[in-house]
């Protein structure tokens, strides 16, 4: 049977605008009726997979997602020599064949360079069109069909397994994620709330100019998030293998505990490790525990931090008691809270990698 990973998580955000609508407001949700905060599983993924921990434990095994391959890739063979007019013919073919190509813009020269959608490149893939470029500047010539066979189903991106990867042009070549993400709400009611600011110009010392050189207006929002992640371990070891598979699940659950979404971080700091988190895995049907907060948390008794802990853990156990007699999937957690310390960051890191194959 399949084995599954599922990490919960509670981690608290001071005011801040961690991932913003188009309106350049904090996003928000209606869960049990109530506004709540909300980080999409985009914005997550993203801090996730780009952050340093990430590729400091799978270094040569993260791909790079971008539309500008073939400007790249022209920009380096005419650096090496080739003439303009052949650098862009070749880049083109190059680049066209991982997606649709934009049309030509005569205020945008490069336009027809970029790939109308973004494309999540492999190393493998990136290390083949480099060889191929090197091979077209010593040889000045242009490639052939042959060489222009550059997608590989058989990759050790492990972003790429985790998030999976999607190509319309060339659906023989995606990749169905292994790790599914949850957007993560507040646990509570939330309201988004404005900012007013302004700032002064420095050099401004006319008393009749005195005041503000500019002001603005920025939401923002504080509260009490539940994330939730599900990772099909098999999938994943198929694509990557047991060792890399272990890795690439030991990187995420680092990452997903410590590393905050990057958005408007300068203007409010608001940088926060997870002070509650569970890891459970086994064969079982997965299941998010974000009914736990379906009624919101509230700050009496023991306080909201505590309180949500004892409503996730009384989910849990509830679900388990009707559905599997009480026995409950093996798991590690942990809590940091101000007057408790349990679990070992460590040990659960080690936990989760076992179930990769490592």
């Amino acid at each position: 049977m399949t084995t599954f990973l599922q990490l919960h998580l509670l981690t608290a955000y001071p005011p801040a605008c961690l991932n913003r609508d188009d309106l350049n407001r904090p996003k928000t949700a209606v869960m049990g009726g109530v506004p709540r905060l909300r980080v999409s599983s985009q914005s997550l993924k993203r801090a996730w997979r780009t952050s340093e921990q990430f590729e400091a434990a799978l270094n040569g095994h993260v791909g790079t997602r971008t539309k500008l391959k073939g400007v790249e890739v022209f920009d380096r063979l005419v650096k090496d020599g080739i003439k303009e007019k052949d650098a862009k013919e070749w880049a083109q073919a190059i680049a066209g064949r991982f997606g649709k190509l934009k049309g030509k813009k005569e205020d945008k020269p490069r336009n027809d360079l970029e790939i109308e959608q973004l494309v999540h490149f492999s190393p493998e893939e990136e290390s083949a069109i480099n060889a191929l470029a090197d091979q077209l500047v010593t040889e000045n010539r242009k490639p052939t069909d042959k060489e222009l066979e550059l997608l590989r189903k058989q990759h050790t991106a492990a972003d790429i397994a985790l998030f999976g990867r999607m190509l319309a042009d060339s659906p023989a070549f995606n990749t169905e994620a292994a790790c599914q993400v949850a957007h993560a709400v507040t646990v509570h009611r939330a309201a988004v709330e404005d900012d007013f600011f302004t700032a002064v110009d420095d050099l401004n010392t006319r008393e009749e100019d005195a005041g503000s050189a500019h002001m603005g207006e920025q939401g923002f929002g504080a509260g009490l998030f539940y994330s939730y992640i599900c990772v099909n371990c098999d999938a994943l070891r198929e694509q990557l293998g047991d060792d890399l598979a272990g890795k690439a699940i030991q990187a995420l659950t680092e990452a997903a505990a410590t590393v905050a979404p990057t958005g408007k971080q300068n203007s409010f700091a608001s940088r926060a490790w997870a002070y509650y988190a569970l890891v459970e895995k086994g064969s079982r049907q997965p299941r998010a525990l974000s009914l736990a907060f379906m009624k919101p948390v509230n700050d009496f008794g023991d306080g909201m931090l505590a309180n949500a802990v004892q409503a996730l853990e009384a989910m849990r156990d509830n679900l388990d008691k009707v559905y599997y007699d009480g026995q409950s999937l093996a798991s590690r957690k942990l809590v940091a809270l101000p007057d408790k310390a349990e679990g070992s960051f460590k040990e659960m890191l080690g936990f989760a990698a076992d179930c990769g194959g490592a």
